[in-house]
């Protein structure tokens, strides 16, 4: 096994806490849209998705254009993530730092929008810690699907093996693991330690400084 090079963050639930925002916008997206209700569990699922792969896993039976449900969301979006709403989990600095220490390097491939992920990133003092960002739009196949790994590893001339795979969801897991990476689950976020497993997580932490236990 090679060194590790490089480490693939998920954003949303592994990075920062976004869980009120996006749950406060789903619920008013659905309300909008007059879809049927969901519940918190149901809602939480989808958590890691692109916008336009929700209707049809939350909403199998309802004719809601994707394009629609993500617009009304990303409108709703602007209203609901107030400048103090999202806030970094416990010991996220100091592990990137870290990180950094070692000469390894920090991107980030989430399902969120370039732009916003831009955002949160220049807003939660991220700027000089992240080398690469890589949102939905910069993909032809979002996760779970192997491609934001791929062109990170491609635009760095490095190999899977140097490489690991950080999420708090099963996408996250899946989209490391078709990319041949190493994976590593954080049971803090939006799944559970044993959705993470059973999609193949080489590690899960309860923490997000114990990765270094791995790199």
């Amino acid at each position: 096994m090679e060194d590790t090079r490089i480490i693939v963050f998920n954003f949303d639930g592994t990075i920062a806490d976004t869980k009120k925002v996006v749950m406060n916008t789903m619920r008013a997206t659905i309300k909008e849209l007059g879809l049927p209700e969901r519940t918190d569990e149901e809602c939480e699922a989808i958590i890691g998705l692109p916008l336009s792969a929700i209707p049809e896993t939350l909403f199998p039976m309802e004719d809601i254009p994707a394009r629609k449900f993500a617009d009304v969301y990303s409108r709703l979006f602007q209203a609901y993530n107030e400048e103090s709403s999202v806030k970094l989990f416990p010991h996220v600095m100091e592990t990137l730092e870290e990180l950094r220490g070692r000469r390894i390097m920090i991107t980030i491939a989430s399902s969120r929008s370039h732009s916003t992920l831009s955002s949160y990133i220049e807003r939660l003092g991220l700027r000089d810690t992240i080398s690469y960002v890589l949102g939905v739009e910069n993909v032809k196949h979002p996760k779970p699907a192997s491609d934001p790994v791929d062109k990170t590893l491609m635009i760095f001339s490095l190999q899977p093996s140097t490489c690991i795979v950080v999420g708090d969801t099963v996408y996250d897991i899946e989209m490391g693991k078709n990319a041949g990476c190493r994976t590593i689950g954080v049971s803090y976020g939006n799944g559970t330690r044993e959705a993470l497993l059973a999609a193949g997580a080489d590690y899960v932490v309860d923490d997000i400084h114990d990765l270094m236990k791995y790199v």
